[in-house]
């Protein structure tokens, strides 16, 4: 079931719903988030719109929390950061690429080139990776897609010997 997007937050109504449900004055609020009153006064107007930080402290103080979902409405969990997982820079992988820990099983844009592979590397391509990630899905949850075809199988990217 696929939710609207909100074109806007009500961010001050649910700043009144914090305050309500934890019974508290504007400036008893404020004091416990460690913001200043006026802020949660123009807040609740819609005069300011607060950080997330700010929102989550007043949020937080009447033990609501701020999630994320997707348009079916599950909860979206954050990316973890693997801290062994960098390039020779030092830098981490872009976060929409899917990181290949052994790149003999996928692309490597150095073989052109004749370079040593690195210990690590991801797939560039978009198409690829969305069919990967299609098939992904369709193999490992076999009761929801039962009903759907089945993706084509998508090579590994390995280069084939002849002969």
């Amino acid at each position: 079931m696929s939710h609207p997007v909100p074109t806007s937050l009500p961010i001050g109504g649910l700043v009144r719903a914090a305050r309500r449900r934890a019974d508290l004055s504007q400036r008893e609020l404020a004091e416990r988030a460690k913001v200043s009153r006026s802020s949660v006064n123009r807040i609740e107007a819609g005069a300011f719109t607060p950080s997330i930080g700010m929102l989550g402290r007043l949020l937080g103080v009447a033990e609501i929390r701020l999630v994320a979902v997707d348009p079916d409405g599950h909860l979206v969990l954050p990316v973890g950061s693997w801290g062994d997982i960098r390039d020779g820079a030092g830098r981490h992988y872009p976060v929409h690429l899917d990181t290949v820990l052994d790149p003999l099983m996928g692309e490597w844009w150095g073989d052109r080139f004749g370079l040593a592979r690195p210990p690590e590397t991801f797939h560039r391509d978009r198409a690829h990776r969305d069919a990967q990630r299609a098939r992904s899905r369709w193999e490992v949850r076999v009761a929801k897609y039962w009903s759907h075809p089945e993706p084509p199988i998508v090579p590994d990217g390995r280069p084939r010997r002849l002969g």
